[in-house]
Parts: C-alpha cells; structure tokens; sequence
C-alpha cells in the first residue's frame, strides 16, 4: 500500500496493546486498513478481527479500501465467506444485542431509537405519569439520560428521586415496545459484559483483535466496551490525534487517548508525523498554534511541500463586509479554474457556530455563486426563522393562510391564536426587531424551544442572527422579499453550476474532510474561542483544537478572516507566514494594543 516507514511499523506490530498517534492528514485510515490486511495475511481469521469506526462514511470507505486490494480475500465480503466487523461502535453494540437482547428482556428484531424516537418516548412517558412538560422538560431530560448512559453514570445518583422515576419509567416503556435508544446499544453491552461473565468469555474468545479508529473521541460507555472486548488478551490497535479532540460536549474523554499507556503499560506507540495534505505554511502555523495546549502528546507535522502561499488573516468591519470579502476571494479563486476543473473539494468556508451562515449565504447569493451547506440546513430553511418569518408575514398580509397554518401547528390553539391576533396587520406600525420581539414573547418560543429540541442554544443563536440581519432593513416587505429570495434562488444556481459548488460547514463537521482552498470565517474572540469556553482551560484547549482542525483542513490556500476583536489564536500564528489585510483601511498588522482576554 505504498507506506512511509513509520506507517509500516504500525502495520506490523505483532501481538500486544498499539497506539499510533496519527497527526492531521498522515494517512491514519490507509494504515489501519493495511494493519487488517496484515493480520490476515499472517493468520488471523477474517471473523475475528474487529475495525470500529466513528460514522458509517468512514467504516463504508474502509471496506471500499480493503475491497480494493488484491491481496485481500475477495470471499470475505460474499455470503460464502467470513468477514472482519467493519463498523461503528453504534453497529457493533446492535450486532451482540442481536444475539444477547433475550437477557435484557428483548427479541433479536428489536427497533433502534434515534434521538426523535427516544424524545417521542419521552413525552409518552410523561403523559401516562400525568407529568406536566412544564416542570419536565422533554429535550432537558433526555440529555441527561444521554449523559447518564454515554458516562456510565448511577442514575440514582445522578437524578433526583422525581425525576429517577421518569427515567425508570422511560426505560420500561422503551423495552415494552422491544426496543433500545441509540445509548443503549453501548451502556446495555457494557452491562452485560459486567454482569454476565459467560458472555464476555465467547465474544473474548470470537474476537481476537480489535482496532479503533478516531480513538481520541471516545466517551467512557465506548472505552469501556473496548477494553472488555480487548480482555486478556489486550490485542487491541488504536489510531487518533488528541490534536483533533473536539467533541467534548458530545461527552467524548480524549484522556482515554492520552492514558492509553497507563492502561496498557505494554504498549507500543507509533507517531505519524508526514503530512500529505497541506503545504509547508500550513503545518508550520498549525503547529504554532497547537503547541500552546499543554494537554496533550506532543508532535511536529511535517511535509515533503515545501513553501506554500502565506496565510491571509483579514480584518473587517462586520460581518456583511466580511461574508463580501469572502465572496470577493471566492471569484477571484473560480476565475483561475477552468468550470470543467471545478470540484466539489475546492473551496470551504468553515465557521464555529451555525448562525454564521446568515451573512455569508447573503453575499454568496447575490453574487451568484452557488454553495451548499454540509451536513446541515440552510440559514433561511431552518424551522425556526421559518417560524419567525410566518409571523413576520402575517404582519405584513393577515390573510397569509399558509403562514397561519404554519402557526397554529408550531404553538399549541390557544398560544397560537394570540399570537396571531397580536402580529396581524402590525406592520408598518411596529419594526421588524419589535415584531420579532412581539413574535417571541407572545409565543413564549425560547420556551417551547427547550421543550422541543435538545440544542436551544443554537437555535438562539440563530434567531440572534435573524434579528442582526433584519436590522438592515427599515421595511418589513423588502426583509421578506429578501429572505423568498434567498430561499428560492439557491436550487437554479446550484443546477446551473454542474453540481460544484462552495461548501460552507461547522467545523466540527468539516473533521475528516480536506480542501484546496479554505476560508475560516468569524476567527473572533467569543466566536473561536466561543464565550461558553472561557470557564475552564480544559474548554478554552478543545476551543484551540478545534482552530488546529480548521486551519489544517487546507491543503493549498488559507484564508482566515475576523471582525471585532480578534481571536487570541491569531497571535499563535508566526507573523512572517501572515498577509495582513484590513479592509477597513488600517495599515499594519494584526492590532498592537493590549486586549485583556478571559480566562
């Protein structure tokens, strides 16, 4: 598989406990994929190998790898032959459930519930205890029993005794309807590991060899389940970059990955250091950054592409002047691309939160240029700004029939009536923030949001948003004229474009992906570092980690761009491998004066 030597040496590890520290774009999937291959070259049986990984694209592209191979055994993917578990953890733990459910009280064809089954489960529950959602509120309780379950955590310690019972009761509604949450396919294995000795041994004794993945983003339940499939043996080969960690607040413990060696005391450790993604500038200003966090195995990102175009750091005004900028570079980048050239991995604008797409869909749109939001909704398709905006219509036209359905099905008759009774024909009378205002308090939204969804914060954050762009507007009508248009233009522009489009993304999504060219947008102090960071310094270093992660998704140009105060992470960046560009028309470089940042 053409490895560099350092892959090599991780590939033919023998029996044993195996860390690779694999640094960003050092070919980490490519070397576990080869690692399989190896054991089954010397022996190993297909169907005792275990290669778990963290999302279905990932576990589908390394059966697409080892497939490919021609020294792989093609039976292995036929009905005829056996095969390795290649995998999530989600995947494995329904696999043994399959098998073992008859003790936890369910049948081989149990439903698995996503997270909208487990909150539909929820509010069943609380109707049949005759508990009012006020005092318990579906989407609050149902992340703590993702807590509870993802952390291994006593739920009669962790709750209180009320809200134990609905958690008991949760529990027994989900398995009379033979079921188990998405938790449950980890927690339930790992219980029954604990609990059933038997057990353990045959699937100690069917699996010999477990590999994993993005071993940095394990949560406990997960560790926990290696560790008891690895047993005595400890045949167990992880791969990762706690440089990379940045799912914490998914309950992710990248210590599991920094005490790999103190849980396997006979460890081997394999550091991947060559990149072969981004350019000598990039790396070298990645590394300066990440060198600041103290939590972690230090390494030194390398590559064979010397040079490289220095990284733009831009400062503007707002946000509008900002997305415009963006969008300036964004034309000036297609014009040196032939359209026939054009990729879907060409350009990204990678951003920390998901409100940050308002500004720049804006000036994408009125420019023409295509794009797509990855793994997500668009700004203006986002339930509620379609929410806000059916009132906003309302205001404008109360016999909107098709906005007052909208209404009357997101708010309870009563709550919905009054909230259309007090919106109908306001405009021009009141501004489009007090009819937003209006829109929020009559329909005590923020409220019905916590009740309904598990992410109130940015949800929030996106109606922060919505109130910043409409205040560009002094009239009602040419806001909602504003927001149809962004709403139908993107479908032609995208089909006129061939399908090659702008990729805008979190950056947590945009974790695994790489680009020619990418933009990271709002490099703000209290956007990266976001201000839910600043309490601790274990946030204020996954916040760091996660500028390491955008910045080194580049593979040729970086462009970073920031408006207000500047993020701190800026001045981790050497000086001499920056182009400053201030588009409010300052000279200089990055602001000299002093700014006090939280800690």
């Amino acid at each position: 598989m053409n490895l560099n030597p350092n892959q090599e040496k991780a590939v033919n590890h023998g029996e044993g406990p195996l860390l690779i520290v694999a640094g960003a774009g050092s070919g980490k999937t490519k070397t576990l994929t080869a690692r399989v291959l190896r054991l089954i070259e010397r022996g190993v049986p297909p169907e005792a190998i275990i290669a778990i990984t963290f999302t279905n694209k990932a576990a589908k592209e390394m059966r697409a790898r080892l497939f490919a191979h021609p020294d792989f055994p093609k039976k292995v993917f036929t009905a005829l032959g056996p095969a390795p578990f290649v995998g999530t953890f989600h995947s494995l733990g329904a696999r043994i459930l399959r098998e073992e459910g008859k003790a936890l009280g369910r049948s081989g064809s149990f439903s698995i519930f996503d997270s909208d089954d487990a909150l539909r489960a929820l509010r069943h529950t609380l109707k049949d205890m005759n508990l009012d959602d006020e005092q318990y509120p579906p989407a609050r309780i149902i992340r703590s029993i993702e807590a509870v379950k993802n952390k291994l955590l006593d739920p009669q310690e962790y709750f209180d005794p009320r809200k134990y019972r609905v958690f008991a009761a949760y529990e027994n509604y989900i398995a009379k309807n033979n079921a188990f949450d998405f938790g449950d396919l980890i927690q339930k294995v790992v219980t029954l590991f604990d609990t059933n000795p038997e057990i353990k041994k045959c699937y100690n004794e069917r699996y010999t060899h477990i590999l994993v993945d993005e071993y940095q983003d394990v949560n406990l339940a997960q560790y926990r389940l290696v560790k008891l499939l690895a047993g005595a043996r400890g045949n167990v080969s992880v791969v990762g970059d706690d440089a990379q960690a940045i799912y914490g607040w998914r309950h992710a413990d990248f210590t599991n990955f920094l005490n790999f060696e103190k849980d396997w005391p006979t460890a081997s450790v394999v550091t991947l250091e060559e990149n072969y993604r981004s350019t000598e500038t990039i790396l070298t200003a990645a590394n300066a950054v990440i060198k600041n966090n103290a939590f972690q195995k230090p390494k030194n990102l390398w590559t064979s592409k010397a040079g490289g175009p220095m990284i733009v750091v831009a400062s503007a005004p707002n946000a509008e002047e900002e997305s415009y900028w963006i969008t300036e570079q964004i034309i000036e980048t297609l014009r040196a691309i032939p359209r026939a050239e054009r990729t879907q991995d060409g350009i990204a604008i990678l951003y920390r939160t998901n409100a940050q797409s308002r500004s720049i869909e804006s000036a994408l749109v009125s420019a023409g240029i295509p794009y797509r939001i990855f793994g997500g909704v668009k700004f203006y398709e986002r339930k509620e700004i379609k929410d806000i905006i059916a009132g906003l219509r309302i205001a404008a036209n109360p016999n909107d029939l098709v906005s007052r359905e909208r209404i009357e099905k997101t708010f309870t008759k009563k709550i919905g009536a009054s909230v259309i009774e007090a919106l109908s024909g306001q405009s021009p009378r009141l501004n489009i923030l007090e009819l937003i205002t209006l829109f929020l308090s009559r329909g005590k939204y923020f409220e019905l949001l916590e009740k309904k969804f598990p992410n109130l914060e940015e949800r929030k954050e996106n109606v922060n948003e919505l109130l910043a762009g409409a205040a560009d507007f002094t009239e009602l009508p040419a806001f909602l004229e504003h927001a149809s248009l962004m709403q139908s233009g993107d479908a032609e522009n995208e089909k006129a474009a061939g399908g090659a489009s702008v990729n805008l993304m979190t950056i947590h999504l945009a974790k695994g992906l790489e680009f020619d060219t990418v933009f990271i947008a709002g490099a703000n102090e209290g956007l990266i570092p976001h201000q839910m960071s600043f309490k601790t310094r274990e946030e204020m270093e996954e916040e760091r980690r996660l500028m390491y992660v955008a910045m080194t998704r580049a593979r040729k140009n970086l462009r970073i761009s920031f408006f207000h105060i500047p993020s701190r992470f800026l001045y981790e960046i050497p000086a001499e491998l920056t182009e400053y560009r201030d588009l409010g028309g300052r000279s200089g470089g990055l602001p000299e004066e002093d700014i006090v940042y939280l800690d």
